[in-house]
């Protein structure tokens, strides 16, 4: 079975199981309509956690399916090629031991301005902006000076304390964003947590709601899906009331559709065709009662922010058909550079699900054209460019082989 494909590798295995394709489905979560795709090698397996339960149910090891698996860690990061790992390293060191320990030592009569408040909310503001825009080494480069200034600050100032820390959490919060986005999600996780201890002594309840959404962000990428949705669930639980009341606060809607967008990521991911639709519906209510052109808690949340999820929900379901009819309908402009090129590469992944290989390509151009960061990084993009590599065989088309260099991505 060495250099059999992966569909052809789990269906000699489920044969060897005695296991129809309805029961290996029912075993790892996932329709027998999802076992035959996979089979025919029309659906690519791309997550280590449902490659490693098929492993789990045909009593194999994950390289024994996907030997390129091996260590699927260091080949989806792009370790070797990815910019800004030093500015990354630095910023973790910084979450390392007590953000302002030597503060503790000081004389108590020697504070800072507090007319310095108006400066840190624009250079918060800035690193969301960055963010938005997949800029993340900037993003790193700012917060390496953004978080000491606010953590002294959050120590020095009186009157204006808690806005202090409001802003700190939305600084740590960012922080989590990138870490994640950078596949650094141990280093999300702390800087989620500190975003959450910041919120809370602030006052802001709704800053510790936007902490905990970036920490199950952090739990999603780790796979630790339990974990992710259990965060996810509680805050919505606790904005349940509110967000269903005659005149909800804006930011509770955002708040409570984005959690609910996650939990729809979330089942997704596990294979929950019900709990996903579910979530969609949840989230597209939410939206409907809010309308555009808000940007809450940075979650970008409304109609059209929905519709985008929509079209993930469906590429990790293997719905490629109804995510592309998806996609069709959506006007993505009005999102920031980041989301649209997230949009664009969930295109490309549905259309290689379908194996449609030139407009897979296009989407993920297109993509690149805005963040290149993004999609040079991206373990789902990099996924798309291996597997049309794979397609293309001995002799990719030219612009294929040119995002492949610029990626370091090999088959």
């Amino acid at each position: 079975m060495a250099e059999s494909t992966l569909g052809a590798r789990v269906a000699e295995l489920r044969r060897r199981r005695g296991l129809s394709q309805k029961e290996l489905g029912a075993a790892i979560r996932r329709s027998e309509s999802w076992v035959s795709q996979v089979e025919r090698d029309v659906l690519p397996v791309e997550r280590l956690s449902v490659l490693q339960r098929l492993a789990d149910v045909l009593g194999v090891a994950v390289r024994d399916l996907r030997p390129e698996a091996a260590e699927p860690m260091a080949a989806d990061r792009g370790d070797g090629h990815r910019p800004g790992s030093a500015v990354f390293e630095q910023l973790r060191l910084l979450l390392t031991g007590h953000p302002a320990l030597e503060q503790l030592f000081g004389d108590e009569s020697d504070r800072e301005s507090e007319a310095k408040l108006t400066e840190l909310r624009q250079r918060v503001d800035l690193a969301w902006q960055l963010a938005h825009e997949s800029r993340l080494v900037e993003v790193g480069s700012s917060l390496l000076e953004l978080i000491p200034d606010l953590e002294h600050a959050a120590r020095s100032c009186t009157t204006q304390r808690p806005e202090v820390l409001t802003l700190l959490s939305r600084a740590y919060q960012v922080a989590a964003t990138a870490f994640t986005r950078q596949e650094e999600v141990d280093a999300a996780w702390v800087a989620a947590d500190r975003a959450l201890s910041a919120a809370e002594e602030s006052g802001d309840a709704l800053s510790v709601v936007a902490g905990t959404y970036r920490m199950a962000q952090a739990f999603l990428r780790l796979q630790r899906l339990e974990q992710a949705e259990q965060a996810a669930r509680v805050s919505v639980a606790a904005l349940a009331a509110q967000a269903a009341s005659e005149q909800p606060k804006p930011e509770v809607l955002s708040l409570y559709g984005s959690l609910q967008l996650m939990l729809a990521v979330i089942a997704a991911t596990d294979g929950n065709r019900t709990a996903a639709r579910s979530g969609l519906a949840a989230a597209r209510t939410a939206a409907d009662r809010l309308g555009e052109g808000r940007n809450d808690f940075d979650t970008e949340f409304g109609p059209t922010g929905v519709a985008v999820h929509a079209v993930a929900v469906a590429v990790e379901l293997g719905d490629a058909g109804e995510a592309l009819d998806t996609a069709r309908t959506v006007d993505a402009s009005i999102l920031s550079p980041e989301r649209q090129a997230r949009f664009l590469v969930d295109v490309a992944r549905a259309h290689a699900q379908r194996r449609q290989a030139s407009e897979a390509l296009e989407a993920l151009l297109n993509a690149e054209r805005l963040t290149p960061e993004l999609v040079h990084t991206d373990h789902r993009a990099r996924e798309v460019v291996r597997d049309l590599l794979q397609f293309a065989g001995r002799r990719p088309a030219d612009e294929l082989r040119e995002l492949a260099s610029r990626a370091a991505v090999t088959p």
